[in-house]
């Protein structure tokens, strides 16, 4: 059931709507580490412009786009997949859904189609808080906590995707999904 306040590693933060941050503007962000140390994940829904082949010095012959993860640390590339069965070394973020792991195996079965971007998702830079950070954060209602599905984050077009999470939250948060970028347009 979503929540305001509970934020757990697998967890999905959705947005408030009038966040005011340019940085999480309508964005969804997945939750990959969630301790008294710190919060850490990656934005869902914001794509660049850059392909994976663009950024690696070897060839990738699909293209497969890169998300902004975060603000913090924009020359990292980090990924998430849903094929803990192909590729060794991930850590479980939630049923379905794995954080890293093998990259150099990753690379060959990318090119040889054994994987797509249906199953494995790149991200330049991550979402971080420091201990407290995102406990303030959800005690002032700027965030609403939602598990994380793999289906959901794997398959759902990045146009639209705060909004289809909002609408697959329920009850309010479906008339959320339907808020106006500015409201005063409204």
């Amino acid at each position: 059931m979503p929540t305001t306040t509970n934020a757990t590693k697998g967890s999905m933060l959705v947005a408030e709507p009038f966040l005011g941050d340019p940085n999480f503007d309508r964005s969804v962000v997945l939750l990959c580490d969630h301790n008294a140390h710190g919060s850490f994940g990656f934005v869902l829904n914001q794509t660049t412009d850059v392909m994976l082949g663009d950024v690696l010095e070897e060839t990738i012959y699909q293209d497969i786009p890169l998300y902004l993860g975060g603000p913090v640390e924009k020359n990292t590339l980090h990924f998430v997949h849903r094929r803990p069965d192909l590729i060794e070394g991930g850590g479980k973020i939630a049923e379905g859904v794995y954080w890293g792991g093998d990259f150099e195996s990753v690379k060959t079965m990318l090119n040889l189609s054994q994987l797509t971007h249906e199953d494995v998702r790149f991200f330049v830079g991550y979402s971080g808080w420091g201990g407290g950070q995102l406990e303030d954060e959800l005690a002032q209602k700027a965030w609403y906590v939602t598990p994380g599905k793999s289906e959901f984050i794997f398959s759902t077009p990045t146009k639209g995707f705060w909004r289809e999470v909002l609408k697959d939250m329920g009850g309010k948060y479906r008339s959320i999904a339907h808020y106006p970028v500015d409201p005063s347009l409204n």
